[in-house]
């Protein structure tokens, strides 16, 4: 995420890390490289402006000249300053109002509106426990209806059924009676995307925000698209009260620009993000955290939330108490720990949130193939439970069958075969207090201040 612009920002700033003293010259230098990453990572100019002003009226102050590591309290500034840009804090959704609230969420055909509906939808039941009604004002793309519809059945929530002969604004009152038969906490409404902004557009979702009056209109809009993300938004705003944006497809931006512009231009906070195609795939907009990691500083609090939410506690603490027991490490044991990693975002979504690790999450992203944990989960389910247990049962026969019921090669299922084996042995150092000593031994390999050089802050 982001990566072209983390690589141009680490690569202008680590020049100024080290400096133990700064100076009128070397500063204007490094934000002269800062102001062309993010002009290349299309952030809109006047933002441009205001960040590299910002910072450079207070790199020039006490606050770094009286520091005792003036490098260091740069980078700080930095830090800041991209938060400041994109916003202080995560700006949750108000949700305080009788029920059923109302969210109504609008853009443009493309952006990704629908499928973020549902996710916003699972989000608010799997972890705001609320229950959740989703309906569709779109009454010129009848499968936009159908889509929503299967959307919901996926991920669980009410669907209220509407029709393309209907007018939006019926939909939308029916809808909300519907909610309240329900007991459901919030109705979200879907409306009708368009190629581009226009009157008609304006006017009908006008009309149903002036119906609705919901407690949070939200606007979704392709980060793909750089600063022209900002100015849609910004258009949108000036029609409707937008009171927060959902920032799609924000995994294959490389570039950053519609997260470093849209705070900024619109004054409107971004609420989430959408980090892929899964209907998991939602997270909430936190600043600091996003500021941390496009300086390569790794985001481990978004790591540890997303491993509270997925790793099955169970099933680890059972892994737990059989290392421990010196219990043989199977294959089921290996296809759970394969399972797990896959709930993470897989190698490269676990890296990219590691201090110093982007570049490993980059190579990762690129050597690594992405269907090979679900050929290696193929592999093991077309196994016996008998030959999960004991894989030095698996030979000859054996191999040929698992590999036709899985449609691999021999070759991968030998490959499958090595791998369980070294973590078996890795496993069996465990045993016991092995962990700690385990963990004691990669201490003593850290350099001073944790994981990077000289205790400094780990840039690539």
């Amino acid at each position: 995420m982001f990566d072209s612009l983390a690589d141009r920002l680490s690569h202008s700033l680590r020049s100024i890390a080290g400096k133990a003293k700064l100076s009128e010259d070397n500063i204007q230098s490094t934000l002269r490289e800062v102001r062309m990453a993010l002009l290349e990572a299309d952030v809109a100019l006047p933002v441009v402006k205001t960040f590299t002003e910002s910072v450079k009226q207070r790199a020039l102050g006490q606050e770094v000249t009286s520091s005792l590591s003036p490098g260091q309290a740069f980078l700080k500034i930095v830090q800041a300053e991209l938060e400041a840009t994109m916003g202080q804090a995560n700006e949750g959704l108000n949700l305080a109002t009788t029920p059923p609230a109302v969210i109504l969420v609008a853009g443009l055909q493309g952006a990704g509106k629908t499928t973020s509906v549902a996710k916003l939808a699972r989000y608010l039941k799997e972890r705001e426990q609320k229950k959740v009604t989703v309906v569709s004002a779109d009454v010129y793309r009848p499968a936009a209806i159908k889509q929503l519809e299967t959307l919901a059945e996926e991920v669980g929530v009410d669907f209220f059924a509407s029709d393309a002969s209907q007018k939006p604004e019926a939909i939308a009152k029916a809808a909300v009676q519907h909610a309240k038969v329900k007991f459901s906490d919030v109705l979200i409404v879907d409306t009708a995307g368009r190629l581009a902004i226009d009157a008609d557009m304006m006017a009908e979702i006008t009309e149903l925000n002036r119906q609705l009056n919901p407690v949070e209109t939200l606007f979704v809009v392709d980060a793909m698209t750089g600063q022209d993300a900002a100015n849609t938004a910004q258009a949108f705003g000036e029609a409707l009260p937008l009171t927060g944006v959902i920032l799609t497809k924000v995994d294959a931006d490389t570039r950053g620009g519609a997260a470093l512009s849209v705070r900024s231009i619109t004054g409107k906070p971004i609420k989430f993000l959408g980090t892929g195609e899964k209907t998991t795939a939602l997270d909430p907009f936190h600043p600091d955290r996003l500021a941390s990691r496009i300086l390569g500083m790794g985001d481990m609090l978004s790591l540890i939330e997303e491993a509270e939410r997925t790793v099955d506690r169970k099933k680890a603490e059972r892994l737990a108490r059989k290392v421990r027991k010196g219990k043989k490490f199977d294959l089921e044991d290996f296809r759970d720990q394969l399972q797990q990693m896959n709930n993470m975002g897989g190698m490269a979504g676990m890296l990219d949130k590691l201090p110093g690790m982007g570049n490993m999450a980059q190579m990762a992203q690129q050597s690594i193939d992405q269907k090979m944990f679900s050929r290696m989960e193929a592999m093991i389910n077309s196994m016996t439970p008998r030959e999960r247990r004991n894989p030095e049962l698996i030979q000859g026969s054996r191999k040929r069958r698992i590999t036709r019921g899985s449609g691999t090669q021999v070759q991968d299922l030998n490959r499958l075969l090595k791998q369980h084996k070294q973590m078996q042995k890795m496993m069996k150092k465990m045993k016991g207090d092995g962990m700690q000593k385990m963990m004691r031994g990669l201490g003593g390999m850290m350099p001073p201040g944790g994981g990077n050089p000289g205790g400094g802050l780990p840039f690539r």
